[in-house]
């Protein structure tokens, strides 16, 4: 960092276990990648070509090498994933990502109905060679999935391999998770951590109130995803205290008893 300041939550150094944050990146231009590189990449851990845009993004191979030299893992988003796997094209999709040089891939099944053991097959599959994140959770909205199968499909998801599990919210931050008008379901959130890991779940926050629940709730080391790429910086303010929302989180009380 530029200077020093006490009261500051630790932050674990690149690559990151924990404490990530995916950046979607939703048809950047390479020239608009160079710049975010330059800005933001010391702070993020994952880039995922949102939905199916790596299909028309000009400039793709380049992109995924200016990433990669800056060391930020890269994938293809869940809905591609899902789109060859209903024309029955999983062996390309495996080319696909050779063809590119991926090393991190995802398994969704938020489009289509996959059932469940197959999903697993996948993961098991692809977990061989790539580091795979599977994502729970429907794009939907009305669909309702009990706590209890959010729980089943994340403990067997992370037992066939998965580095990590996706919490569902889609990039606009209000389904899976998430209620219509975008604040979490709590008694879910809370139901899926008494049975999973925190630190083996990433959760899916696009909005900035979405991000400091989060944060509030596990700390500064929450994994969170669907960060537009001008949020990266302000979302690790939210981290570290550096914003009005959690600007008191990590000062000690009697610091600051007469400011408050």
């Amino acid at each position: 960092m530029n200077f020093e300041l006490p009261h500051i939550p630790s932050r674990e150094s690149s690559p990151r276990e924990n404490g990530l944050t995916m950046m979607m990146d939703k048809g950047l231009s390479w020239r608009e990648t160079e710049n975010f590189i330059d800005s933001s990449a010391h702070l993020t851990d994952l880039v995922k070509f949102g939905f199916g845009t790596s299909y028309v993004t000009k400039d793709l191979e380049k992109k995924i090498s200016l990433y990669k030299e800056a060391g930020v893992k890269t994938y293809f988003g869940g809905t591609l994933f899902e789109a060859f796997i209903v024309r029955g094209m999983f062996d390309d999709y495996r080319r696909l990502m050779d063809k590119f040089n991926m090393e991190t891939c995802e398994v969704s099944d938020g489009s289509i109905e996959l059932p469940q053991e197959k999903k697993c097959e996948y993961i098991i599959d692809l977990a061989k060679d790539f580091t795979v994140l599977s994502e729970v959770g429907s794009k939907e909205e009305g669909i309702f999935i009990s706590p209890a199968k959010w729980i089943s499909m994340m403990q067997s998801e992370l037992e066939a391999g998965s580095w990590k599990v996706i919490a569902e919210a889609r990039e606009s931050g209000n389904v899976g998770i998430y209620r219509p008008n975008g604040t979490a379901h709590v008694s879910l959130v809370n139901k899926i951590i008494a049975q999973v890991n925190v630190e083996n779940i990433l959760w899916e926050a696009p909005i900035k109130s979405q991000q400091v629940w989060f944060i509030k709730q596990f700390g500064a080391n929450v994994n969170l995803g669907n960060i537009a790429f001008n949020e990266v910086i302000p979302l690790e303010c939210l981290r570290l205290g550096l914003r009005g929302d959690t600007f008191f989180d990590n000062i000690p009380e009697e610091m600051v008893a007469e400011f408050k």
